[in-house]
């Protein structure tokens, strides 16, 4: 368990100051203060992201949270591990193309994965030089995971996957895709399952269809593999259990990302302060109680995140939890953006026309694309049934007949 706190400062005037206080030892200080300098001489927000990858890899600060060295990172502490991922929030470096292939894949990859496997793949990605996405969800099996119809026919030479895939992120910059794809003709749900390594390169095999959202932007694709192959020796955790496989994964999902991620929600909370002062809505009591109350539940996160952090096995139902806290703080975060910038919330900026494309600001995206935070990630209903039936103890929910 890491012990200790965190202070928060709501200053209307400035940002929404966040500062670190659990227990860090000299040496995370030391280590945090060698953070902050590199960024400072190397982050910028127009490099090229997949350039950054590959500088973020020279310099070892890929996979320092993994549990075993020799591929190329250097380790890190947990302590030292949270150091990194806020000073990188902190900073002014683009969003991250390798987040997947380094927080989620290469974990699952030590874990589960064949030694063939880990030198083949964990050196590329600790050098920025492969980016993953995820191949999970599907049209009809989203959160209902169980319910994957991709399907991956075994042939001499390999697999050959056909099926669609959806939501997934970065999947047109990524070089592989991590597949939950189904093995065995006539299995259902859990069962018959393998987690495949597919190559993205494939053309005419693999297409990729960027999704637009109502915010304009498009974070996630479509993905479609029409007999695209992989290898027999890419199959992770063996023939048939790739749900095992899977789920832990998702086990690693919601780590250290998550401090780092608050550090994010506490510069956009600041953001909205200094709206509410600006428009005078500030002296409105419901918003300000509405603005109190963001702050103090920001906290709460933060201290539920380093109390369960490193310590997912014996509290199973902390992602959850973590989800639930953070999912509906943010859309409850958005609503209150555009409520306390008024009527000038809902207007475009100056020469919008129908005919031509706009960006939103920052309230108005925050507003659209917050919608979709107890949604996406496992939803709400879902995260509610975990914490039920595998914390609480509870009956099972009810399934309807399989048809």
């Amino acid at each position: 368990m890491v012990a200790g706190g965190f202070r928060t400062v709501l200053n209307p005037t400035q940002s929404l100051e966040v500062t670190v206080e659990f227990g860090a030892a000299p040496e995370d200080e030391v280590f945090r203060s060698e953070v902050r300098a590199w960024l400072d001489a190397h982050a910028t927000a127009d490099v090229d992201r997949r350039d950054w990858e590959r500088a973020l890899g020279a310099a070892g600060w890929i996979g320092i949270g993994w549990a075993e060295g020799g591929y190329g990172n250097r380790t890190a502490t947990l302590t030292q591990q949270v150091a990194w991922a806020e000073e990188y929030a902190r900073s002014v470096a683009p969003a991250r193309s390798g987040h997947i292939g380094e927080n989620l894949f290469a974990p699952t990859l030590i874990a589960h994965g064949s030694d063939e496997q880990k030198a083949r793949f964990l050196p590329a990605v600790a050098a920025g030089e492969e980016l993953w996405c995820q191949g999970y969800s599907e049209p009809g099996a989203g959160s209902d995971l169980a319910g994957v119809r991709t399907v991956a026919v075994r042939e001499a030479d390999g697999y050959r996957v056909s099926g669609q895939k959806i939501w997934t992120s970065l999947a047109h910059e990524a070089d592989w895709c991590f597949v939950l794809a189904r093995t065995e003709a006539g299995s259902r749900r859990h069962h018959g399952l393998s987690f495949l390594l597919v190559p993205m390169d494939q053309p005419g095999r693999v297409e990729v269809r960027p999704i637009r959202q109502m915010t304009g932007t498009s974070e996630f694709n479509e993905v479609f593999f029409d007999g695209a192959h992989a290898r027999l020796e890419h199959v992770v955790g063996g023939e048939g259990n790739g749900w095992r496989v899977a789920m832990s994964l998702l086990g690693f999902e919601r780590g250290v990302s998550t401090l780092a991620q608050q550090i994010g929600f506490a510069q956009e909370l600041g953001r909205v302060v200094r709206d509410a002062v600006e428009s005078g809505a500030v002296g409105d009591p419901v918003v300000r109680e509405r603005l109190v109350r963001q702050w103090a539940e920001l906290r709460v996160m933060r201290w539920n995140a380093l109390r369960t952090l490193g310590n997912s096995a014996t509290e199973p139902g902390a992602p959850s939890v973590a989800k639930l806290l953070w999912g509906g703080w943010h859309q409850r975060l958005g609503e209150l953006a555009v409520l306390v910038r008024g009527a000038a919330a809902s207007v475009g900026p100056a020469g919008w026309s129908a005919a031509a494309p706009y960006e939103l600001d920052a309230a108005q995206h925050l507003f659209l694309f917050s919608r979709a935070d107890t949604i996406y990630g496992g939803s709400d209903q879902v995260q509610r049934t975990i914490i039920a039936e595998r914390v609480l103890g509870l009956p099972r929910e009810p399934k309807g007949v399989e048809s």
